[in-house]
């Protein structure tokens, strides 16, 4: 596989990861699980956000840019809380206004933070490149 064709699956599956993170530090945060914030509500908590992560995906085509902070991430980010708080509202989950709050803040750091991070070891693998 190419690292192109890489390139997109590696940027999905950390996403994935991150949201998951997400639910999990809530989990910690709120709940008092045995297991901590991988115990058995961790899939009942992250589903909804795995869900509009990937309808995220599919609706801007991530895929073909997915390091792109205005065309990817801050679409995939604006599915992901929102699409995310209605799945959760459907599914009898709560979303109280300071956790959309937060969730919104949270995820935006996490969405979007990684990728501009990326961006910029990008552009500075390419600048010590052509310094060479």
């Amino acid at each position: 596989m190419t690292s192109h064709r890489r390139s997109p699956a590696i940027a999905l599956v950390v996403d994935l990861v991150l949201v998951i993170v997400f639910a999990a530090i809530g989990r910690a945060t709120h709940d008092g699980d045995v297991l901590g914030p991988f115990g058995s509500g961790l899939a009942t908590t992250a589903w909804p956000f795995l869900a509009a992560l990937l309808v995220g995906w599919l609706v801007t085509r991530a895929w073909r840019g997915p390091l792109a902070i205005v065309r990817t991430g801050l679409p995939v980010w604006a599915v992901t809380v929102i699409l995310g708080m209605v799945l959760r509202a459907l599914s009898g989950q709560g979303v109280a206004v300071a956790f959309v709050i937060v969730a919104a803040i949270t995820l935006a750091l996490f969405l979007l933070g990684w990728r501009a991070l990326a961006r910029l070891a990008t552009r500075g693998r390419r600048a010590a490149a052509r310094a060479r």
